[in-house]
């Protein structure tokens, strides 16, 4: 049984959250073209993320009561010129399949979205699969709304 969505708390991650994390993160990289799921790799991305200086990046976890992870979301800060502040680029937002649709993405999105505010991001932007229909809808009910720009990706 799922518990009571006002008992969850949102809270930054620790190290402890990670084996969490990575659950989660295996399950949307499931259903994201662009990325493959490797544990090892995962695992160290998440520490990088927690190793990173407070102010410059940060993880957000959803916590049941019994300590388990039912969402995450992530955000690391850059500077844009467009804006002559920080910006925060959003990634790894994701929730429990058994207790999506209840809120609690609303909550972790907007803790992730106070946390870049009070460093002084004054633009969010985050990457979502283009064939994820219901991540794209969602986040359109919250009044995101699509840019003209393309996301490329390099290597070295």
């Amino acid at each position: 049984m799922e518990p009571d969505i006002q008992s969850i708390q949102i809270r930054r991650a620790v190290a402890a959250d990670i084996p969490g994390m990575v659950a989660l993160l295996k399950s949307l990289f499931s259903i994201e073209a662009d990325f493959s799921f490797k544990s090892s790799t995962q695992i160290r991305g998440l520490q990088l993320l927690l190793d990173a200086p407070e102010n410059k990046a940060c993880a957000m976890v959803a916590v049941a009561d019994d300590g388990r992870v039912l969402g995450m979301v992530t955000m690391q800060l850059v500077v844009s010129t467009a804006e002559g502040a920080p910006s925060g680029w959003i990634e790894d937002m994701v929730i429990s399949q058994g207790i999506r649709r209840r809120g609690l993405g609303r909550r972790l999105l907007k803790s992730i979205m106070d946390w870049g505010a009070g460093q002084g991001a004054t633009r969010f932007q985050l990457l979502a699969d283009k064939n994820n229909a219901p991540a794209l809808e969602y986040y359109q009910k919250l009044g995101w709304s699509g840019t003209s720009l393309v996301c490329l990706r390099g290597r070295p």
